[in-house]
């Protein structure tokens, strides 16, 4: 046997690098379901399903077409093993089968890879690692653009982006509409009568290969939070593809204008739900970048919302992981705010509290393994942060809980930019607000026995309290920042006594 190419529950495509040159004669195809990867963090029961279904439906797309997959599937029982993680497994196969070398795409967790690393090491087998070629940017040109930066700011890397790339640029290679970025335009609310019928994302019923992990993990993984029985994802590129197409024909047109806004009971709105299926590689994401561009040229878009797609995909996925490969693995163990290790709230898990943003929040996140960016940032990240949750704590809870967590997206999203954990690589400052954000932004404070604008007292809402009890701490911290001027100066204003009463207030929450 000449090469053993290993391919991961998220580089689920035939483009993949290490099976570019594959011979069908010499090289096999070497994939694993591992129990590791379903309990180093508490997994919700859609994402394992999500992962091991669409790894065993691509297993048959390769071998319908003659190519060669060792492959290794969880049973209901532990016992049926052939080991707890990639290293043992591997191990065990590298004496079976005996390639001359191991082929690897970069993966996509930085532990994974060390891992492989070691046991290619201790098993005398050269190991060759690719470039992941799903990604538009190269890890060497991103190292490159940042090389000799001070700060790395995300709308630097986008517009090296979109000129790199060429999307959205007139003939002089300008900005189509005259700017690089309509942020300022996707921040609209639905006002008292509420969003207009959207249609939800596609459904896809679970075939054959899918009930039968259902099954399995129903009875292996039964006390995973979450549910399976209703599960709805694709698992396939071509379903992927159809999830695509339905997203840019119902929901890019209202994309811009409304993707921060939030409502009681709507999970999903204008948002497309691509995100878990594009971070295992059953989307390119250039295939999704052209279909949104298609749209604003045929006019079926507008600009706003189409450049709003466009710049969360070429933009911000590709700097997140920029981030992630440059910083790794000390980047992990960053802890700015000097967090105690504290772990997120047990409603964090069940969704029982009478916060009605939580407990929206969460209803989604339970029933969905989903929640839509502002939901992650803007109600169940900036609870964490203002409560003082660890940030690696944080972290783990994002990778149990959403669909779409693979670690090189997950930490740089939930360490650096919902909890401010590494000190600003990602964001130059916390994204810290009181209620009265939850309160514009949404319906949730409407039907909630807490009000936004209280800090103290019976109706206070936590996340006010809590907002100005986190200013209070970090006061030191935060003058400095230029961008928290005005957070500062206001709470400078507050007479001291009404600070010890938002400190003493905020003690009793971190207790409950």
């Amino acid at each position: 046997m000449r090469n053993l190419c290993l391919v991961f529950g998220d580089q689920l495509s035939p483009r993949i690098a290490s099976l570019d040159h594959f011979d069908h004669q010499q090289d096999v195809i070497w994939m694993a379901e591992v129990d590791q990867e379903a309990t180093h963090v508490w997994c919700h029961k859609k994402r394992l399903v999500l992962f091991f279904s669409a790894m065993r439906h691509f297993r048959d797309s390769l071998r319908q077409r003659d190519f060669e997959v060792s492959y290794q599937a969880l049973t209901h029982r532990r016992s049926d093993d052939r080991g707890a993680d990639f290293a043992t497994i591997l191990r065990k196969d590298i004496k079976l089968l005996r390639p001359e070398k191991i082929v690897v795409t970069q993966p996509g967790d930085y532990r994974v890879l060390n891992a492989i690393r070691d046991q290619a090491e201790a098993s005398g087998v050269p190991l060759e690692i690719r470039e992941d070629t799903h990604f538009l940017c190269r890890l060497q040109d991103y190292h490159d653009w940042a090389r000799d930066r001070k700060n790395l700011v995300m709308e630097d890397f986008y517009r090296y982006q979109r000129k790199s790339q060429k999307i959205l640029l007139d003939d002089d290679q300008q900005p189509l509409g005259g700017q690089w970025n309509f942020d300022k335009q996707n921040r609209q609310t639905f006002g008292k009568e509420g969003p207009p019928p959207v249609a939800a994302p596609r459904a896809f019923a679970p075939d054959e290969t899918t009930r039968e992990v259902i099954a399995m993990v129903e009875k292996r993984f039964h006390d995973h939070p979450g549910r399976a029985d209703d599960f709805d994802y694709p698992v396939t590129s071509e379903d992927a593809e159809a999830a695509l197409q339905d997203f840019i024909t119902h929901r890019l047109s209202g994309f811009g204008d409304f993707q921060d806004a939030l409502w009681t009971e709507q999970p999903f709105l204008y948002h497309s739900r691509i995100s878990a299926v594009m971070n295992m590689h059953l989307i390119d994401p250039r295939d999704a970048l052209d279909a949104a561009v298609s749209a604003y040229h045929a006019g079926n878009a507008p600009l706003n919302s189409v450049e709003g797609f466009v710049r969360q995909i070429l933009g911000w996925r590709e700097f997140i992981r920029g981030v992630y490969w440059t910083y790794m693995p000390e980047y992990i163990d960053r802890n700015a705010l000097d967090c105690d290790e504290v772990d997120v709230p047990a409603y964090f898990w069940h969704g029982q509290t009478d916060m009605r943003c939580i407990a929206d929040s969460m209803h989604n996140v339970i029933d969905h393994a989903y929640a839509h960016h502002i939901q992650r940032l803007m109600i169940l990240g900036l609870f964490s942060q203002l409560l003082g949750v660890h940030p690696r704590k944080f972290h783990e809870w994002h990778m149990a809980m959403y669909a779409d967590a693979v670690d090189w997206v997950s930490l740089p999203n939930a360490l650096g930019m919902s909890q401010f954990g590494d000190g600003g690589v990602v964001g130059t400052k916390p994204y810290c607000a009181s209620g009265n954000y939850v309160h514009k932004m949404s319906n949730y404070c409407k039907a909630c026995r807490y009000d936004p604008k209280q800090a103290v007292g019976e109706q206070a809402c936590p996340f006010t309290t809590l907002y100005w009890d986190f200013l209070d701490r970090h006061h030191d911290r935060f003058q400095k920042n230029h961008r928290m001027v005005f957070q500062i100066k206001n709470l400078e204003r507050k007479p001291e006594q009404d600070l010890t009463a938002i400190r003493k207030a905020a003690a009793k929450l971190k207790t409950q």
